[in-house]
Order: C-alpha cells, then sequence, then structure tokens
C-alpha cells in the first residue's frame, strides 16, 4: 500500500460520510490511532475521488449513502481507477442488495455501524494489508443468502467443483470460512497462528480462484462445506 513503509509509515485514510455529525468525529477517533493518519473527511463520492486522486490513499472508509454519487458506484469507481486503494463499508444498512452490491463493487470490508472502534480501526488494517474483514452481522447475512441459492433444486446441487489439489487442511479453512469465522476464529479452532491461517487462504484462494471472503463463503456453502 502506498502509505505504509517497513514499520514507520502510517496507513492514510479517507473518511467518507454524508453526515458531518458521524464523519468528524470518525476522522478524529481515527486519527488517534498510531498507525492511521486520516488525510481526508469526504462528505460524498466526488469527494472521495478527488481525494484518492489527490492521494496517497491506501483506504477509504465508505458510507453507502450518499449524495452525488452513493458507496457503491463510488467504490466501483475506486475499484476500476485506483485498484491500489481499499474500501472498507462502514453503514447502517446490513441487507442484501447492500451487501452484494458492495462486495460485487469491490469493497474489502463490510461494517455496520453497531461496530466499535476497535473493529474499525482492525478493519482498516486488515485492508490495508490486503485481508477481508466482514463484521458478525453481515456474515451471517451472505450465509444465509448463500445457502438460499446453493439449495439443491430439481436437477442437484449448483456450483463450481472444488479443484482435487486442495489439502485437507485448505478444505478444513474454507469449511470454516464458510462457517462465518475469522482469521483469528479459525486459528484458535485449529490451534494454529493467524500467519498460519492467512497461507492456507492464499493458497486457497489461488487454486480456487475465489475472490474474496464473500466469494469463499458461496463456494463452501455450495461444495457442502458449510
Amino acid at each position: 500500500m502506498s502509505g505504509q513503509t517497513a514499520g514507520t509509515a502510517r496507513l492514510k485514510v479517507v473518511v467518507a460520510d454524508d453526515q458531518a455529525a458521524v464523519r468528524e468525529p470518525l476522522a478524529a477517533v481515527l486519527g488517534l490511532a498510531a498507525d492511521i493518519e486520516v488525510v481526508a473527511a469526504a462528505a460524498d463520492g466526488g469527494e472521495v475521488l478527488a481525494a484518492v486522486a489527490a492521494g496517497p490513499v491506501d483506504v477509504v472508509l465508505m458510507d453507502l449513502r450518499m449524495p452525488v454519487m452513493d458507496g457503491i458506484e463510488t467504490t466501483r469507481r475506486l475499484t476500476e481507477e485506483h485498484p491500489e486503494v481499499a474500501v472498507v463499508v462502514l453503514t447502517t444498512f446490513a441487507d442484501d442488495e447492500s451487501i452484494l452490491g458492495a462486495l460485487g463493487a469491490g469493497a474489502r470490508g463490510y461494517l455496520t455501524k453497531n461496530a466499535g472502534r476497535q473493529d474499525i480501526t482492525r478493519a482498516i488494517r486488515a485492508a490495508g494489508a490486503g485481508q477481508s474483514v466482514l463484521d458478525r452481522e453481515v456474515q451471517n447475512r451472505l450465509l444465509a443468502t448463500a445457502r438460499a441459492k446453493a439449495a439443491p433444486g430439481p436437477g442437484g446441487a449448483a456450483g463450481q467443483p472444488l479443484p482435487d489439489d486442495l489439502t485437507p487442511r485448505e478444505r478444513e479453512v474454507l469449511t470454516l470460512i464458510g462457517q462465518g469465522l475469522s482469521n483469528r476464529g479459525i486459528a484458535e479452532k485449529l490451534f494454529i497462528s493467524e500467519a498460519t491461517v492467512k497461507t492456507h487462504i492464499n493458497n486457497l484462494f489461488a487454486k480456487t480462484h475465489i475472490r474474496d471472503r464473500a466469494d469463499a463463503v458461496r463456494r463452501a456453502l455450495a461444495a457442502g462445506l458449510a
């Protein structure tokens, strides 16, 4: 990421929310973290794109309902024009359309505004490191939706089969992702380190061409692993 160098530079973050009463306190609180620098606060998607263009920016903390250009369209534009910038959605909305729209547009994380400061900073750090973070409510919605779509119909279960070269551990990790566990939860369940979990996930995603954690949940369910 552009704002990070060997252990010293801070993650450069843009906070986007159309309500100043939310945007300004959030920017102030995030700015207290030793490894985060809020470089801009934006009231709409146009201001986000301008801030990123002025750069450098590592992560955008993105509201969904904004004037001029909403969060989903802004995320799509960022993914196309600035793929190096990670988007973490922070919104009051946890409906299927909002979640799938944001993740489909390229968001790397999705939190509801029930999330605490530690949850938000953790998600920003994870996104800056190339990882995805979904809060529990969002994971549960995705699981419910994926289970409904993966349910066998008259023609049997749908879904792309998993490759034969997955190791037993990689299948186990995919199963636990499908059950909604975080990297930390998987590490605790399997009695391994989070670094080892990340290695398994990277290998798993490469072999299966899974794009992100939401896609992994869908593939696990379609394969009958969760």
